[in-house]
């Protein structure tokens, strides 16, 4: 069974074919998620939805609580998660509008998030080599292909503090590294969803060429392009999360053998997150 979460920006659900079912407050041994869990019912198949900056955007990327978001879609049982995320493109082929399906992500934080769940007396390695599952990117992918939405399937998300936008020097650095899109919330986001044993893909919406193109760029104009981001991204949802809901991806978690910790060690409380974490 697939239980779906989204996570983005409100646009997401401000659709006619998305219905409210409940709105629920909760907490987590890492505090609050940046809002409330919304569980919406779109063309008959239930999910759950976070906006990842809180309602009205009033949270930064850095202030964004990741392992709270994670840990709380997790106690709905959410095992499927799609990210949609607004970026810059590094590339010449990936104009605003366009969208990017990155397999990849570099960490180019300062440091600042915590980003795992494992710690305080608890050892947890997971592997991140692969942080996309591939059976919800190719899900993805072949959903968009029945759209009229332009994009791309694969690349490299370097994620960066913000929420400044990058120097020029930072941006052409970056391209340097061969990575596509540059963001600033999907770290340390993927990797909590693999401690949680979820299947994570980011639909990644290009806004902007960063800076390294020699075009002026405003937030005004960036932010009329998300509008009509928003709008692709619409389709692609409504269409998505029925295929995930009624035909679920198949994945193996790799979280199950993850704790390295002698159990006689690990705290009651931590227990209790593994628990949660393993389910």
């Amino acid at each position: 069974m697939s239980t779906v979460g989204i996570i983005g920006g409100s646009g997401i659900y401000n659709i006619e074919s998305v219905s409210v079912v409940a709105e629920h407050n909760v907490e987590t041994p890492f505090g609050k998620p940046s809002s409330a869990i919304l569980e919406l019912d779109i063309n008959g198949s239930k999910c759950f939805f976070l906006p990842r900056h809180g309602k009205g955007h009033a949270i930064n990327p850095s202030e964004i609580n990741y392992r709270a978001n994670i840990y709380a879609l997790k106690l709905f049982g959410v095992n499927t998660v799609v990210s949609i995320s607004a970026v810059g493109s590094l590339k010449e082929e990936y104009p605003p509008t366009h969208f990017v399906l990155p397999d990849q992500f570099i960490d180019w934080t300062k440091g600042k998030r915590p980003r795992t769940f494992f710690e305080d007396g608890m050892v947890g390695h997971v592997s991140a080599a692969y942080p996309v599952e591939k059976s919800l990117h190719d899900r993805i992918a072949e959903t968009l292909a029945t759209t009229d939405v332009k994009f791309s399937k694969c690349g490299t998300y370097i994620c960066i503090e913000g929420p400044q936008f990058s120097s020029r020097a930072e941006s052409e650095l970056y391209r340097s590294f061969g990575c596509d899109v540059i963001g600033m919330t999907n770290v340390p986001e993927a990797y909590l969803a693999k401690e949680a044993g979820m299947a994570y893909a980011t639909v990644a919406m290009v806004t902007d060429y960063d800076c390294w193109k020699e075009e002026h760029c405003s937030l005004e104009e960036i932010m009329k392009v998300m509008g009509q981001n928003y709008i692709s991204a619409q389709t692609l949802i409504e269409k998505l999360v029925p295929s995930l809901v009624k035909n679920p991806i198949e994945f193996t978690p790799e979280n199950k053998f993850a704790v390295v910790t002698s159990p006689d060690l690990i705290s009651e409380d931590n227990k209790k997150i593994i628990e949660v974490l393993t389910k």
